[in-house]
Parts: structure tokens; sequence; C-alpha cells
């Protein structure tokens, strides 16, 4: 007879609906490939009258969290009701209850992750959150498992489906940014208040987590250098796809020189890069390690079935765990910095860049933010001078070659401040594939 193991869920929103059905409807296939029976014994959420495509048994409703975490019966708690608060509370609450806790919440994970690692470990339960990054893809259960004899020297990720919509329907369809938003929105692709997806927030909270797993460096948000994608216009995209490249929205962690780098931010990757094929909602993280190479994790990163698909694989972990007495057989403290000594400050990133000046057409422009760069220590690598446009101005996009951050900075405002200058400089970093 299989072992049973009872679950309770809290948040029935969208990816908990999706969860709630596939263990009510999979319960035999969990069964025969678990080697356990995972029983959902209590749902709880505010409001049970929206539709959810499907009958919850009445019986399994509750509006009381208590009713689940306090329920001896109950084995697993799944938390899909994000944010920090009151999530926080509930997953510790249900930690020192002896509980083993599933979450796809992302924020909690990037900025209390160690705290729950400890109360998980001091309670000798299990902490899954496979569903934190990646929607469908497999890339934390990836890092902490399947490359652990690697180390990795790059993750780089397009880890949020909104922000790469919008950048692929601009370039698809010859879209301004806000043509692209408003299509994300009517498609569901895009909140109402999109600030966290296209700001970069959201890739923020899911590279924190990547960086603790792949680099066991636990940065905090303020940490990490983020840009959005909303200064990036239609012109942009066209520029680059003439220059032989397409513009991503990456979340990038490189180690390099005992130093690791984090950030956020749109960038310009060579068609031939293995990033650069990545389009629509569709999420993909690429890996770089010393044994490996370079690995790309591809798949939907949002929507219920493939979140809700992650949520129930560690749903069975657990369920395997328990049936064979083997609770934390991956330690969560298992992850240590190896060799890195500090994060690297934004200002000494060296990378190429992609400049476009928006300026007045008069003769000797060109030869005075030649100069001011070349004061600066950037050596430039191609001119390109675009068609007039109205009032006289004329576009002029430069490729660098590599240069450090704080001289870019420090030349584009120089060169802002002068009066042929119509509209701010645009200034996007390029990332190279890796040689092996």
């Amino acid at each position: 007879m299989s072992h049973k193991v009872n679950v309770g869920l809290i948040g029935f929103g969208t990816v908990g609906a999706g969860v709630a059905r596939a263990l009510l409807e999979k319960g035999r296939l969990l069964e025969d490939r678990v080697g356990a029976r995972i029983v959902l014994r209590r749902v709880c959420d505010r409001d049970f009258r929206r539709s959810r495509g499907f009958r919850l048994p009445p019986a399994l409703s509750t509006t009381d969290p208590s009713k689940i975490i306090r329920d001896p019966d109950i084995q697993v708690v799944v938390e899909l009701i994000g944010g920090i608060e009151p999530a926080k509370s509930l997953i510790l609450e249900a930690l020192k209850a002896g509980k083993h806790v599933v979450t796809a919440n992302k924020a909690l994970i990037a900025n209390a992750g160690r705290e729950l690692f400890q109360a998980a470990s001091r309670a000798n339960v299990d902490l899954f959150f496979e569903a934190a990054v990646g929607g469908g893809i497999p890339i934390i259960k990836a890092l902490r498992e399947g490359l652990i004899a690697n180390h990795l020297d790059a993750i780089l990720g397009i880890v949020n489906g909104t922000s790469n919509y919008v950048l692929t329907q601009m370039r698809e369809k010859a879209l301004s940014f806000h043509e692209a938003l408003l299509e994300a929105k009517h498609h569901g692709y895009a909140e109402a208040n999109p600030s966290l997806d296209i700001d970069g927030h959201d890739a923020a909270h899911k590279l924190a987590i990547l960086t603790l797993l792949g680099f066991g460096v636990p940065v905090r948000q303020d940490q990490i250098h983020v840009e959005g994608i909303s200064r990036i216009s239609l012109a942009d995209i066209q520029y680059a796809d003439e220059l032989g490249y397409c513009i991503k929205p990456l979340a990038i962690a490189k180690q390099e020189d005992h130093e690791l780098e984090v950030r956020v931010h749109p960038t310009l990757l060579a068609k031939s890069h293995l990033l650069a094929n990545v389009n629509g909602v569709y999420n993909a993280i690429y890996v770089h390690g010393d044994m490996v190479g370079s690995e790309l994790f591809y798949g939907r990163g949002a929507g219920q079935n493939p979140a809700a698909s992650s949520v129930v694989s560690d749903i069975a972990d657990v369920a395997r765990n328990i049936a064979s007495g083997a609770t934390l057989r991956i330690p969560l403290n298992g992850h240590r910095a190896h060799g890195i000594k500090r994060l690297r400050k934004p200002g000494n990133i060296e990378t190429r860049y992609y400049m476009r000046f928006v300026v007045k057409d008069t003769p000797g422009v060109l030869a005075k933010i030649s100069g001011v760069l070349g004061r600066h220590h950037i050596s430039i690598a191609s001119v390109h001078q675009k068609e007039r446009r109205a009032a006289r101005s004329v576009p002029v996009v430069m490729m660098s070659h590599e240069a450090k951050e704080s001289n870019v900075r420090s030349a584009l405002e120089a060169i802002d401040r002068m009066g042929f200058v119509k509209q701010p400089t645009v200034a996007i970093r390029t990332e190279a594939p890796r040689s092996k």
C-alpha cells in the first residue's frame, strides 16, 4: 500500500487552481510515478465564488489558513498567495509546526530565503521553490542537483515573459514600446500596472535566487543594478537588427577575477547567441559551467499550467522524501561561494556598448562626440549616421569596443550637455557568446 501524503494549499488563484486540479485529476498518475499517494486535503482562499474552470469539492475549502497549518494530518503546505506578508509568517509557522513547504514566491525567496532555509533546517523539513523562477522550466533542480559538480562562471536569463513579449512584438510588428505594451495587456501577458515586469524588478527577484543557487552568494535587491525596457524605441530595435543584433531583457550573473556581476537590463545579443531566438512570452536560462560548457533551459515562463507543473513536481519530491524517510536529502544550506570575494561595482563593468545619439545636423558634430569619447578612454568600433529627421536632427549610432561603465556614463553625461544633442542618449550594453 502506498504511503499517503496530505497536502494543504494556501492560495487558490490562477496557479493554485492549476495545482489543485492537477492533484485531483492526476492522482493515479502521480501515485504510479512517485510511489506515494498525494491527497489534496484542504484549500484556503478568501473567495471561492469565482469560477476556476473545475469543481472543487466544498468539503476541501476554508478561508482560515490555520486550519491547514495546525492540521496534524497535513504534512505539506503549499503557499501560493505571493508577496512578503502574510506569506512569510504563514511559511515560518508551517515550518515551525514541522510541515514541509512548497512555494512559488520569488519575491519572498529573494528577500528572505536565508531565513526561511534556516527555519526549515532547524525543523528538519523540506522547503522547495521550483516555480519561483522560470515557470515550468526545471532550472532550480538543475542548479541544485544536475550541475552540482560544476563551477559556474555565467548565468544569463530571459526570465520575464512580459518584457520579452513586448520587445518581440516591437521587432516583429514594428510597434512602438507603448503599442506593444498595450498588446501585451490585451492578451493578458501584462498586468494593468506592469511596472514590476517592465522596470526589471521581477527579473531581479529571480536573479537573486539564481545567484544564490549558482554561485552561493546571497544578493540583496539593492545590490543588483536594474534597468527596465521602457527607454527602448522601435528605432533601437531596427538599428540593432541592421547591425546583426537583437535586444533582449537579460538578468545576468557572471563571475570574473573573484568578483561577481549581478545586473538586469536590456542587452544587445548577437543573432548567433543561444538566447537570441527566445521570443514572445517564453523564458530561457543560459548556464555556463566548467564541465558542461554552455547549456540552455527553455520553456514557458508563466501561465497556469507551466507554473503548476513545477509546484506539483516539488510536491512529488517532498512526497518521495517523506515516503523514504529522506527529508533534507538536498541540504538547503549546501550552497557556498567558491572563489568569489566581492560583488563587482556597476561602474567597473566592462563590455561593448551600443550608443544612439540624436543630434543637430551640423558639421563637426561627429568629431566633437568622438573627442569626448576618446578623452574618456572609449574606442569606437563603428559609426552609422542614419537618415535625416524632422527639425534637421539626425540619429547617429555608434558601437564601442570594450569600455568601462563608469567611463561611458561620464562621457554620455558630458555629451548630453552639449547644445547640439536633441534628446538623452540611449546606451545599451552587449553580451558576447561564450567561447566554448
